[in-house]
């Protein structure tokens, strides 16, 4: 008796393969894997900033003096934070998320921000006063700057300065924190980018070791501010009224930068160790304790508040959703 033979099964019920795609090195279980995220954000800023410093001159003039003019930190600073503002508005449209996503979101804006200017204008202080009461600076008024002129360079370098700030915390406490959080976790992300960030530092004129540390350990502090607020305002506040006080208010080099118009002028005595030398005040062994102070303030206020992070810093988490930063 003849063999009948099945017929073959149509290739439409077919089942579909599955795929590994989500065990490669590039694509994990929600698309690219954060790693790679963060890798192309930061290498597409890096392009634009560099796309900005070919157009810089013909903008404005190049300095031609260890005199940083207001003019041409604006403008450099300008093409920066636009830089990484576009790079992030891609990032948040490709992940169909709001631009202020990031750690710009929330209801207590501005609460946050005067909070961080008020505390970065007294560390400062402090700082800068304490060393000259204790010989390590000396102070002297600028017979230049007076009247209008100084009303206007201290707004000009108030407005630079907020660059600086949003520029800073958005390219490595922003989009940055909250994709390598979801990868290796909050507290790792915060160590590599911190350090990233004192590293930042080394190509300025003047700068020291223990300007490039306590850049690294400043930018921890900012880690700690964002993990218990979610908010990145207290960061910017504080990050722009220290970086004014420091070189407009008592005109001291800031990394190794002197600014054009400060309102007082101030010179370092003895040995660059405790006075900072070059570097300024955050070049002087001084500024350790301090930053551990600023640190201690942090955990002081927000200590009992729960982070919207997770419970803990050091495992990988999802980013929180927008309604936990209210």
């Amino acid at each position: 008796m003849a063999q009948m033979n099945s017929p073959a099964p149509d290739s439409s019920e077919l089942p579909e393969p599955e795929h590994s795609s989500s065990n490669t090195i590039f694509i994990g279980p929600d698309g690219l894997r954060p790693g790679w995220r963060a890798f192309l954000f930061a290498m597409l800023v890096a392009t634009l900033v560099l796309m900005g410093m070919f157009v810089l001159p013909l903008l404005v003039q190049m300095p031609k003096s260890d005199i940083l003019p207001l003019s041409y930190a604006f403008a450099v600073e300008s093409l920066q934070f636009l830089a990484v503002l576009i790079a992030t508005a891609i990032a948040s449209r490709a992940e169909d998320r709001p631009l202020t996503a990031y750690g710009y979101q929330g209801q207590r804006r501005l609460s946050l921000m005067g909070y961080g200017l008020v505390s970065g204008i007294a560390a400062i202080s402090l700082l800068t006063l304490g060393m000259c009461k204790a010989g390590l600076l000396t102070v002297a008024g600028n017979p230049q700057i007076h009247g209008a002129s100084a009303v206007g360079f201290g707004a000009g370098w108030a407005l630079m300065f907020l660059l600086v700030a949003l520029f800073e915390e958005s390219a490595l406490r922003g989009y940055m924190q909250f994709t390598l959080t979801r990868g290796i976790g909050f507290g790792w992300s915060a160590l590599l980018l911190s350090g990233l960030f004192g590293l930042s530092h080394v190509s300025n004129s003047g700068e020291s070791l223990i300007g490039l540390c306590s850049a690294a350990g400043i930018g921890l502090v900012f880690c700690m501010s964002l993990w218990y607020t979610g908010s990145l305002w207290w960061a910017v506040g504080f990050h722009m009224a220290w970086d004014w006080g420091e070189s407009f208010l008592f005109g001291t080099a800031d990394s190794g930068l002197v600014v054009q118009g400060s309102l007082l002028r101030s010179t370092p005595k003895g040995a660059a160790l405790w006075s900072g030398g070059s570097t300024g005040p955050e070049g002087s062994v001084l500024i350790l304790p301090a930053v551990g102070m600023v640190a201690l303030l942090v955990w002081l206020t927000w200590r009992r508040q729960a982070s919207p992070f997770g419970a803990s810093p050091w495992k990988p988490a999802p980013a929180p959703a927008i309604s936990r930063f209210e």
